[in-house]
């Protein structure tokens, strides 16, 4: 088996525990499963090949947690994040050719560290609140995600802009990493990095990440619901940094 995974027992056994982790973090704060382990599995998997098993691990969150986030989510705000995304991925890919991609990873993790920063700061940006903030950030989360592939923390950002309850913000983000997985499967599909070897290392992954998003789903109730933002915010400008210093070394 081992083999067929072209990983080592090790290997197995250290990335089953990130993505326990991971499942962690995203049952409770709705995102984050992908940049939790984009942080910390490359020292096992390069990119290329860890993408695509994220697909499989969100895939699987996503199903554990649509149910909630059918009920709770904020359909208009979930439906222009998608459209806008869908618009801003393709833009994104086609800048690969021109831009550098650790120098648009670097731009966006700065200013995603910036307004998460002013938003822990109780700073109102107010401009988010509007037709053009929300589309404008679907644009912008799908060609980062293009560029870089961290435009699900753009998207993180803008909902916890809003003036919603947790609970919507949560089942907001889960719609919206649902819909999203399609279109990522298409290219990923695409630009032939869907492999037998990625599909088969998800499933191993996905028991790990079951049981963290059924833990992660139990930690989020009303009674941590004033410490959701807070937390989350943190969560962004942590997980941000890491990247940030990752990708400038």
């Amino acid at each position: 088996m081992f083999d067929v995974l072209a990983l080592t027992a090790t290997d197995i056994l250290v990335l089953s525990g990130l993505a326990f982790l991971a499942g962690l973090v995203r049952g409770f704060s709705g995102f984050a499963l992908s940049a939790v382990m984009m942080a910390t599995a490359v020292v096992i998997l390069p990119p290329v090949e860890l993408i695509p098993v994220l697909w499989v691990l969100e895939a699987v969150a996503s199903i554990m947690m649509v149910r909630g986030g059918l009920r709770d989510a904020d359909r208009g705000i979930a439906a222009g994040l998608v459209l806008g995304s869908a618009v801003g991925a393709p833009i994104g890919w086609a800048l690969t050719v021109s831009v550098s991609v650790m120098t648009s990873s670097m731009i966006a993790l700065a200013l995603i560290i910036c307004l998460a920063g002013l938003q822990l700061s109780w700073v109102r940006l107010a401009f988010l609140a509007t037709k053009p903030g929300l589309y404008g950030s679907g644009v912008l989360a799908g060609v980062v995600t293009g560029l870089a592939g961290i435009g699900g923390m753009i998207v993180a950002l803008y909902t916890l802009s809003q003036d919603k309850p947790a609970r919507v913000i949560r089942a907001t983000l889960v719609i919206f990493l649902l819909f999203t997985s399609v279109f990522s499967a298409i290219t990923m599909v695409a630009y032939g990095v869907f492999t037998g070897v990625s599909i088969l290392r998800g499933v191993v992954l996905a028991a790990p990440i079951a049981v963290g998003v059924f833990l992660g789903k139990r930690l989020f109730n009303p009674r941590f619901e004033p410490y959701y933002k807070p937390t989350c915010l943190t969560l962004l400008i942590v997980l941000a940094s890491v990247a940030l210093i990752r990708v400038s070394l």
